[in-house]
């Protein structure tokens, strides 16, 4: 996880919490994507 923050950014660095939801499901979005291009499609 630690790699994942360094790459999407260092942390949850906004102080709302709303915003804090919308950028953890950024981040989550993103590393679906990542791990979906890594799979094999057979």
């Amino acid at each position: 996880m630690f790699q994942v923050k360094q790459f999407l950014g260092e942390t949850l660095s906004l102080g709302d919490h709303r915003a804090k939801i919308r950028e953890s499901n950024v981040i989550i979005k993103t590393l679906n994507k990542l791990i979906g291009l890594s799979m094999s499609k057979t």
